[in-house]
């Protein structure tokens, strides 16, 4: 029998517990042996769902004491790159959700010391482990569509309702929306093609709908909103059809004195600093270009995504587990029915999960790099400058290949930007 893995979750919100941590214990290969977070309360309710693994509050603690073999980050955005190059200077093997980190130069910095560390150093890009989208990626390589110039990505997510309620909604914590939620997507883009050169970005966004004066429904005279649905005069009357409450133990009471942190804040109240909707298009060297739209505010939750080629398009729908290939000069259609898949995301956590214990055993090699972490970031963060700057940002601003590259940067980033390698 092989010899169990032991693993830490960083971040014990409904990443860290309800998919990783889920998913650990069901596993017999392997065992949660401590948990972090800097809410002692939040950890210990999460400890208690998980197996009673060791509680910390303090990762670096964690990594003297527990010596894991592993360690998941779920962290906010923001604070992936401190908890990941902590983790990397005890040379663990790491698996950090996306995004790598909210900027280039974070990336950077994690992805030396995890050259240094020498172990499994895993993306989170789960959506690649999605049975309908290996099946795209399948479809696309194979040629049946011909030369590939063009693909859409149209993400719809219900109502806004946990993005603008929770800390993804404040850009100090994800860095923004291209960047936090986009990251999947760009990934997606440059994992179907090969990864690409991407050369320019162009985006467009706003938030036209979650803003103070946005209410759907009359506001009573003196009574205030919010300032979170489960304190709030209209969610509690059922005259605010957004009303999300989060009255769990682990988001209420006691939790929420120690951090002030809520998980259900006024989403009309949210920080602006997001957007409730928008278009990022994304230009690459080989003359593909690819258009991704967000909107938060709707009824529905999917992703659809468009792929054209010179021969054919195909054209897919996640939640709908359909895939639809039409010929171009034939009309010739082919459509492929994906039984609905059992896991987060299509299916695709526990494909993620599997990936990553696969490569710590060595029975597989890491293909989610990252360098391509990187990669995916540097496109939201062009996107969320473009927004911010009202131009078209060019990629090189951010990776500027002309730049002598740092020590300890990757080959392979000095390689795929043409960096000049200097002594």
């Amino acid at each position: 029998m092989q010899e169990k893995l032991t693993f830490a979750i960083v971040g014990t919100g409904s990443r860290g517990v309800l998919c990783f941590g889920e998913l650990l214990k069901k596993r017999s290969d392997c065992t949660i042996k401590a948990l972090c977070d800097r809410n002692a309360i939040r950890a210990k309710i999460a400890a208690g769902k998980l197996g009673s693994p060791a509680i910390y509050t303090d990762l670096e603690l964690l990594l003297k004491e527990a010596k894991p073999d592993a360690v998941i980050i779920t962290t906010p955005d923001a604070s992936h790159e401190e908890c990941a190059v902590k983790a990397l200077k005890h040379k663990v093997n790491i698996l950090i959700d996306k995004p790598l980190a909210t900027t280039v130069k974070g990336c950077r910095n994690i992805i030396r010391e995890a050259e240094k560390s020498g172990k499994v150093a895993m993306m989170g890009f789960n959506l690649r482990h999605a049975p309908l989208l290996m099946k795209l990626k399948e479809i696309v390589e194979t040629g049946v569509l011909g030369r590939i110039f063009l693909v859409e990505n149209r993400e719809f997510y219900s109502n806004g309702r946990t993005y603008m309620a929770r800390w993804n909604g404040r850009k100090s914590s994800s860095g923004g929306l291209w960047i936090h939620k986009g990251s999947h997507d760009f990934d997606v883009f440059n994992w179907l093609f090969g990864f690409p050169k991407p050369c320019k970005v162009a985006a467009f966004a706003g938030m036209n709908v979650f803003i103070p004066d946005g209410f759907p429904f009359p506001l009573e005279k003196d009574i205030r909103p919010g300032p979170c649905c489960s304190e709030c005069h209209y969610a509690e009357n059922g005259l605010c059809k957004d009303a999300y409450p989060h009255t769990e133990e682990e988001w209420s009471g006691e939790a929420r004195k120690l951090d002030g942190y809520v998980k259900d804040s006024c989403i009309y109240l949210s920080d602006r600093s997001v957007h409730d909707n928008g278009f990022a298009i994304v230009e690459y060297e080989n003359g593909v270009r690819a258009c991704h739209m967000e909107c938060f505010v709707t009824g529905m939750s999917d992703r659809f995504y468009t792929v054209v080629g010179t021969l054919g398009q195909a054209s897919l729908s996640l939640a709908g587990c359909t895939l639809t290939v039409l010929k171009r000069w034939s009309n010739e259609k082919i459509v492929y029915e994906i039984p609905e898949p059992r896991g987060g995301h299509a299916g695709a956590d526990p494909g993620l999960l599997e990936s990553f214990i696969r490569a710590i055993r060595g029975t597989e090699p890491n293909t989610a790099t990252f360098d391509q972490g990187m990669l995916s970031t540097a496109i939201g963060e062009a996107a969320e400058l473009s927004r911010a700057e009202n131009r078209v940002v060019f990629l090189k601003e951010l990776l500027d290949p002309g730049e002598a590259p740092q020590k300890g940067d990757s080959a392979a980033i000095k390689r795929y930007f043409n960096a000049t390698v200097g002594e």
